[in-house]
């Protein structure tokens, strides 16, 4: 059981409360959807469940917060260990040993769990969450969507009564989306709470016993599942919000971007990318579409001069770009958001205000003679600030004091803050609400309408649907085939599993037909 009773959260030095007189209750086995835009106060309100933020950020919080009769205020952390089980945005963060099993154990080390009995718990949360074939793998070497579950099974390792998700499926494809809402009602019927935040709608009305909806940290409604996607968003923003793109067609110019054989082999043999070859033209979007893993992640390092080719050609305009620097690629006019924000989109320990010239910081008007202007680049930041609505009470404030959607909109503000002539966008989206994804979209087809080539790279077929001209589709590194918008999502889900497209096409075409004849029959 979660209780919050009148809760208001202050952070040291703050103009406003970050949580304002919060009053909402999970009860045992209750899967509790919290929705809001980024920076409402989901992730604080998350947190103070989990006792963190009173005790580390030294902030001030009036009203109660309830775990379990529990009272957050009064116990540290470790004390909710077996309690609360929570799993942040970036799981990665958390983890403390080198190889899966260790880290699935290592919380019940800590508690002193008896050999045999952690064994035992061992094994059933790798059965429960699939992770068998990872068990002996290094956590370096898994995906963000392997070690999001590795990171959800290590809290469950201490049978916690309340599991907290923070932006659970972020990092998911679609098959491991569904596998864990599958787990997540599971653990739920067995009399769990469970609280969790999500941006994607489509989630909601899957899995989720009650959604409350917090705008600049106060509870705007409670809402049923059955709400639909257009209603949700609305009360997120507090506004009529557009769930489809407004575009008129696209006008294709010629070919700027020429990608040719290009190889990618691993140095022990494996094939990383298989002789991809594809062509994207000025003023349109090209989305490559595929499960999380397939190459598409090196494919976009490769465009970007972050990793070498082992073979094959890329041209922009017709100049070589495989074997240029990735300054060299700034330079030229690159704009490059990576799917990874904290390790290839910003430095941590600088500010928003400096992370928001990284690529631009050399030249004027940001530095003069060798010489940064710090004034000049505290005014570029405050006007990114209030263009991209990053929520922040200062520039000068590190990066990391920033939500993670907050982080996307700043990487997002500087590579579409100067003229491109090509963008290349890992998950634009990634972590971002419906308020912000739709600016998000609206200033990716803003580019292409000035004539830039864009190359959109998503796992999430709603995002692929929303943006492409042309899809791409990419299977264990190779380009099974490219089609048009508007493809059916059955098709694309053959091809996303290795299926040709003119046969994905075909299969489609005989299901339908045999659907259709079976109903005649009927």
């Amino acid at each position: 059981m979660i209780r919050f009773n009148h809760a208001t959260f202050t952070y040291p030095k703050a103009n406003a409360p970050t949580l304002r007189d919060v009053t909402a209750v999970i009860g045992p086995g209750e899967l509790g959807l919290v929705m809001g835009l980024t920076g409402s106060g989901k992730t604080t309100l998350l947190r103070l469940v989990n006792g963190l933020v009173p005790h580390f950020s030294g902030g001030l919080l009036s009203g109660s917060v309830q775990v379990d009769q529990l009272d957050t205020r009064q116990v540290r952390p470790r004390d909710l260990a077996g309690v609360v089980g929570y799993v942040s945005q970036d799981p990665t963060a958390g983890f403390v040993t080198d190889l899966v099993q260790d880290e699935l154990a290592y919380s019940m080390e800590q508690q002193a769990t008896p050999r045999a009995v952690m064994r035992t718990r061992v094994e059933e949360v790798i059965d429960l969450l699939g992770l068998e074939p990872f068990r002996q793998r290094p956590l370096a070497t898994l995906s963000a969507g392997q070690a999001q579950r590795v990171a959800m099974a290590a809290a469950l390792t201490l049978h916690p009564k309340v599991l907290i998700l923070d932006e659970p499926t972020a990092v998911l494809t679609p098959q491991e989306t569904d596998q864990l809402m599958d787990v997540m009602r599971q653990l739920a019927n067995q009399g769990t709470s469970i609280v969790f935040i999500t941006h994607k709608l489509r989630e909601v009305q899957a899995v989720a016993d009650s959604i409350t909806v917090i705008r600049h940290g106060k509870v705007v409604g409670v809402a049923s599942p059955q709400s639909s996607q257009t209603e949700l968003a609305s009360m997120m923003v507090g506004r009529p919000v557009s769930l489809t793109v407004d575009k008129a067609p696209a006008k294709p110019g010629p070919v700027a971007l020429k990608v040719s054989d290009l190889s990618l082999v691993e140095p022990d043999g494996r094939v990383v990318l298989d002789e991809i070859s594809l062509e994207v033209q000025h003023g349109e979007v090209l989305a490559i579409a595929g499960v999380q893993g397939n190459g598409q992640t090196e494919l976009a390092k490769c465009l970007m001069g972050l990793i070498k080719p082992t073979g094959g050609t890329i041209t922009l305009e017709g100049m070589a770009l495989d074997h240029l620097s990735v300054r060299r690629h700034l330079d030229l006019g690159i704009g490059y958001v990576p799917e990874d924000r904290a390790t290839d989109g910003m430095v941590g320990s600088f500010t928003i205000a400096e992370n928001l010239v990284l690529d631009q910081y050399h030249r004027p008007p940001f530095s003069q003679a060798g010489w940064l202007r710090p004034t000049v680049i505290g005014q570029n930041a405050n006007h990114k600030v209030k263009q991209f609505d990053i929520r922040t009470t200062s520039v000068d404030l590190p990066i990391t004091a920033l939500s993670g959607g907050n982080q996307q909109k700043v990487v997002l503000a500087r590579e579409l803050s100067r003229e491109l002539k090509l963008l290349v966008a890992a998950q634009p989206t990634r972590g971002l609400d419906v308020g912000s994804i739709e600016f998000v979209h609206n200033q990716v087809v803003s580019q292409r309408d000035k004539g830039t080539p864009v190359v959109i790279i998503a796992t999430e077929l709603d995002e692929v649907e929303a943006l492409a001209d042309r899809i791409a589709v990419m299977y264990r590194g190779a380009l099974v085939g490219v089609v048009p918008a508007g493809t059916p999502r059955s098709v694309l889900g053959l091809m996303m599993a290795g299926v040709p497209a003119e046969q994905a096409f075909a299969q489609t075409n005989a299901t339908a037909l045999g659907r259709a004849e079976g109903g005649l029959v009927t």
